[in-house]
């Protein structure tokens, strides 16, 4: 679940060590390390900020090496963060050019601005590849082109039969569902570069690996280099947030949250010293820490879902269970994804039993419970 970054600190952040305190302004860029500068944009969001990363890079050119920048992840379409682009290609970028955007997934506030970025902002100053991994460049021209009027029907009917039926939340819902990925993601380059799993390649003076990570998106890149112990996470591993792990209606009966687990673990043969850069939040070392903090977030949550559901619950029933806190429906949405991905995982294991009502209401029950 999305919280601000100004809510009250989590106990667990004491465990983790944060190098930089400061935090760039919107269309200014901070120096990490020689060649990685920390960039920050706001969207208008709960979760009222994103970090983006941009690199020294290089390429061959007709006339000797072109010097220039390789961004990774690019903000959402709006005036606000086009803005604060410019900003950066009038003063630090100082002529020269992007070489490249790489987007971690497909989400609206990492590949939002890609077709913008590519062709140059608004002057098309350059022509840049958009690197991403198949699946995810895949969701994005998908969602993007969507014209689909009955998209918002299909999400209204989703959460409906997972116990929302407030009429004035579902009539929200029901707008905002048409075309609501379009108005932040207008446009998605025609043609991509992609990025598999285990591939290594060069960013400027540094080598960096994909690792390819599961459940918050479906093939979210993350890119290690070994040499700096650097780890570029994407919304994979957060510092004081969970990763949204959720079942929307796109695919019904997922079950992301083992597939979220199972991708974190991947992260445990990095260095214990590898410096995390997230899209939320701040830099931090700390990585196992991290990985085990999470485990063991989502095997609590997990036994408290399973308690609950000594009699039937649907994941509406779950929402209060898992956030304590007061939530607007946008938070609503996501906490409603995220329960059910709880749900889901316990009903895959066979530890709930999934009931169907006959107005095609769901609810999930304790398996033993649903035998008696």
């Amino acid at each position: 679940m999305h919280v601000k970054q100004g809510a009250p600190l989590n106990p667990l952040e004491h465990q983790l060590a944060y190098p930089w305190s400061e935090i760039p302004a919107a269309g200014t860029a901070f120096t990490l390390r020689p060649g990685l500068h920390w960039l920050r944009m706001s969207p208008p969001f709960a979760l009222d900020h994103i970090n983006l990363w941009l690199l020294d890079d290089e390429i061959d050119g007709p006339h000797g090496k072109i010097r220039g920048f390789t961004a990774i992840d690019c903000g959402i379409t709006s005036e606000a963060t086009m803005a604060a682009w410019e900003r950066l290609f009038d003063t630090f970028f100082a002529g020269k050019p992007l070489l490249r955007v790489i987007a971690t997934h497909f989400h609206p506030d990492h590949v939002g601005l890609a077709h913008w970025l590519t062709r140059g902002g608004k002057q098309h100053r350059w022509r840049a590849p958009l690197w991403m991994s198949a699946a995810e460049y895949g969701y994005a021209r998908f969602m993007s082109a969507d014209a689909d009027d009955s998209r918002g029907d299909s999400q209204v009917k989703h959460f409906r039969r997972h116990g929302l039926t407030d009429a004035e939340s579902l009539a929200k819902l029901r707008t905002r569902g048409t075309g609501y990925y379009r108005s932040l993601v207008p446009a998605v380059p025609a043609a991509y570069r992609r990025i598999s799993d285990g591939e290594q390649f060069d960013i400027g003076a540094r080598r960096f690996r994909a690792i390819v990570g599961h459940g918050h998106s479906v093939e979210h890149v993350s890119l290690y280099c070994e040499s700096d112990r650097l780890l570029v996470s994407g919304d994979m591993v957060l510092p004081r947030i969970s990763t949204n792990v959720a079942v929307y209606d796109l695919e019904p009966d997922a079950d992301p949250l083992p597939r979220y687990l199972r991708s974190l673990d991947r992260y445990l043969p990095l260095p214990a010293d590898t410096l995390v850069l997230p899209s939320h939040g701040k830099p931090f070392t700390g990585l196992h820490t991290r990985v085990m903090q999470q485990h063991q977030h989502h095997a609590a949550r997990l036994a408290e879902v399973l308690a609950a559901c000594s009699t039937p619950r649907s994941a509406a029933d779950i929402v209060p269970v898992l956030f304590k806190r007061e939530l607007d429906l946008h938070q609503l949405t996501f906490a409603l994804g995220e329960s059910l991905a709880h749900l889901h995982a316990l009903w895959h294991e066979g530890r709930l039993q999934r009931l169907r009502g006959a107005d095609e209401s769901i609810r999930f029950v304790v398996a033993d419970a649903a035998r008696a």
